[in-house]
């Protein structure tokens, strides 16, 4: 898939976001000047699919705390959501899904999808009475039934666009 910098950013920390080594990073852009990128610049992230190519998009809204599944623009499912809390608030912006991981333990339920942010994801919980209220560190909380639905259906690189 293709990054395009944002103003900020530098390799290390597009490294960070896409769970890419910086290594891999340089040998999937051969004469990029990682000390000279440019807003509006392409980078190729490696091992990701193209999200134009992937039919599902999610679209997260945070004042509504839901979260609604299209494929191909039409509308699949809407899952209630919990958000982050004012001082830890969702992220808002364009995202896809890097990576995901079954039962990561702790209070993330039964499966992480992790996001091309560092440190951010839709992911279940042990806690389902939090599901509807602003409450988290600043990710996407569902059901774990929800969440273990939502990742059969689609895969890395889907995008991920969270809106106020």
């Amino acid at each position: 898939m293709i990054h395009t910098v944002k103003p900020g950013e530098t390799l290390y920390q597009i490294s960070l976001n896409y769970r890419v080594s910086l290594s891999r990073l340089y040998s999937a852009n051969p004469g990029v000047n990682p000390h000279q990128l440019y807003v509006g610049q392409k980078i190729q992230i490696p091992g990701l699919p193209d999200p134009n190519k992937i039919p599902y998009t999610i679209q997260i809204s945070v004042s509504k705390r839901n979260l609604t599944l299209y494929r191909n623009g039409k509308l699949v499912k809407i899952y209630p959501i919990a958000v982050g809390k004012m001082l830890t608030a969702t992220p808002t912006g364009e995202f896809v899904i890097v990576n995901r991981q079954m039962n990561p333990g702790g209070p993330f339920g039964v499966m992480w999808l992790s996001l091309s942010k560092q440190g951010y994801g839709i992911h279940g919980t042990n806690d389902p009475s939090s599901i509807g209220k602003a409450v988290s560190l600043g990710c996407v909380r569902m059901h774990n039934r929800d969440v273990l639905q939502l990742a059969e259906m689609v895969p890395n690189g889907t995008r991920v666009i969270i809106r106020q």
